[in-house]
């Protein structure tokens, strides 16, 4: 049932927009409404993914990945060649393209957007992304030569990616550290216009735009101008787009998903290949998180079933595994090995381990209790997750403490090595990125706050990474998966699903999903008035 506040807050929207005149609907750029804004637009300078929704219009990258988030597509690169021992990539590019300014793209200009990226004086925390690269350069005007020091079988799926974005090196050196905040040009389907931090980003079409990937229909953009606002508050996203003051949005409360679905004209779908993950990590080096029993006993006691369905209302699912079952090199056998929702078989085992009940009746062990503290994001999602949780695992004798803060201090507390464990959502495209993003030694302390040092597990993450074979890849990352599922690492959650909302003004919408990327590059969309 929806609150009083929320249809009223409706109502008055619904008025609000029936007083606009016809002539100035007919007008009205395509809105996006979001909860959140990013820090900045710089592809190479920010990780969240609210720049990559927009910096996916902006700019483009040499190759891009279809609907299905495994299909490696043409993007600026037009074919590609992988050298036998797979430390060569060659990539012939495109030479119709244009910068929204009206420049030709050149080769130059994909070398220097490359180079900027992994350039150590760029400081980017994204620049591992790129592999280990020997050397990015020119062969003649329109032949890209991209040589790594030993093979990077995820390189492909890392160069879709808004990070590797090609970026116009005069607007970057004319502006600097404000590139991505006082304006920006590339060779995206639209253009920056203006910015208002946390309120909205606008864009205008490029009107030189005309090779866009093949997943689209129609490679050019349909859309004059796109305002990406941002509505922090659910409620009042929802009757923004309820009142038809806004197009389009996949930051709904899925709460209010049927309710959208039962309303003429609009039009609701879900990406089902859509990876975005919630997580628990544990510090597997902190007094309590240390035992494996706990860590096994944690994921026996939690009922996941029953959070992924009070989070997503019947619109999400529960993450059965380490990793999403949609993703490149899922491996099923390890996915088996995860702990089962047992209460009373968590209870068993904590008592075989030696936790006895203490007198408040949290379970102890040579002085100690079962106690630890979880730090997180203050989001939509996180409290509740926290609270039922907290319930199940006061059933079995463990104690949860809950630390939720602001984004803005967040980040920062995650840095840290003061909780025991931490909640965790995050896109990826293969199992081979993932793990290697937070298993690998060298990724302590962040994004490895798990403090997990295995020299097994690097060796296996070193082998998948620079398979050249894919059947090798799959066997030495199901391998890791096995490994760290045994281990009880991370209580895996739910995965967040993606659900795109749009009004009776467009057609031509679908979900894609790239790294939360909802829209992709807003290709096929058309306002029909």
């Amino acid at each position: 049932m929806l609150k009083l506040s929320t249809l009223l807050l409706a109502g008055a929207a619904a008025a609000t927009f029936a007083a606009v005149p016809a002539v100035a609907q007919q007008k009205a750029p395509l809105s996006i409404l979001r909860i959140i804004d990013a820090d900045n637009y710089d592809p190479i300078r920010s990780t969240a993914t609210a720049a990559a929704e927009v910096m996916y219009m902006l700019a483009d990258t040499l190759v891009t990945v279809d609907f299905d988030m495994k299909t490696i597509k043409p993007g600026l690169a037009e074919s590609w060649t992988i050298s036998p021992d797979g430390m060569t990539y060659t990539f012939k590019l495109r030479k119709d393209v244009k910068f929204c300014d009206g420049r030709p793209m050149t080769i130059d200009d994909v070398v220097y957007s490359l180079k900027r990226w992994i350039d150590p004086a760029s400081k980017s925390p994204v620049s591992f992304r790129a592999g280990p690269v020997k050397d990015i350069r020119a062969d003649g005007d329109s032949t890209l030569i991209y040589e790594l020091k030993e093979p990077y079988s995820d390189l492909l799926f890392q160069l879709a990616l808004s990070f590797a974005s090609v970026v116009d090196k005069n607007t970057v050196e004319k502006l600097g550290q404000n590139f991505g905040v006082q304006g920006f040009n590339g060779t995206g389907p639209y253009c920056w216009s203006k910015w208002t931090p946390r309120q909205e980003l606008v864009l205008k079409k490029n009107p030189h735009y005309s090779w866009g990937p093949p997943i689209y229909k129609d490679p050019k953009p349909q859309i004059d101008e796109i305002v990406w606002k941002v509505i922090p508050e659910s409620n009042t996203l929802m009757a923004a787009i309820q009142a038809k003051q806004a197009d389009v949005t996949y930051y709904m409360p899925y709460i209010a998903l049927d309710t959208m679905q039962r309303i003429p004209g609009m039009t609701v779908q879900r990406q089902e290949n859509y990876i975005y993950d919630i997580f628990m990590g544990f510090k597997v080096d902190k007094p309590v998180s240390k035992d494996a029993a706990i860590r096994e006993a944690v994921n026996m006691a939690v009922d996941k079933q029953a959070i992924a369905k009070a989070i997503f209302f019947g619109k999400g699912q529960v993450l059965p595994s380490l990793l999403n079952p949609a993703v490149l090199d899922y491996d099923k056998d390890s996915a088996g090995k995860m702990p089962k929702h047992n209460p009373a078989g968590a209870i068993k085992l904590l008592e075989e381990a030696g936790w006895k009940p203490g007198s408040d009746g949290i379970r102890e062990k040579d002085g100690q209790k079962a106690s630890f503290t979880v730090y997180g994001i203050r989001n939509d999602v996180n409290p509740r997750i926290s609270e039922a949780m907290q319930a199940d695992l006061r059933k079995v004798g463990i104690e949860l403490k809950i630390q939720l803060w602001d984004a803005t201090v967040a980040w920062g507390k995650l840095a840290t090595q003061e909780f025991d464990a931490f909640y965790m959502a995050y896109p990826y495209v293969t199992a081979t990125e993932a793990l290697n993003l937070y298993f690998a030694s060298r990724q302590v302390p962040t994004p490895n706050r798990m403090n997990w040092k295995d020299p097994k597990t690097d060796e296996l993450l070193k082998a998948a990474a620079t398979a050249v074979d894919a059947g090798k890849r799959k066997q030495a990352i199901g391998a890791v998966q096995t490994q760290l599922t045994e281990a009880n690492v991370w209580v895996p959650l739910a995965s967040q699903p993606l659900w795109v909302v749009a009004g009776d003004r467009l057609e031509g919408v679908r979900a894609h999903g790239i790294y939360g990327a909802g829209l992709y590059k807003g290709l096929d969309i058309k306002l029909k008035r």
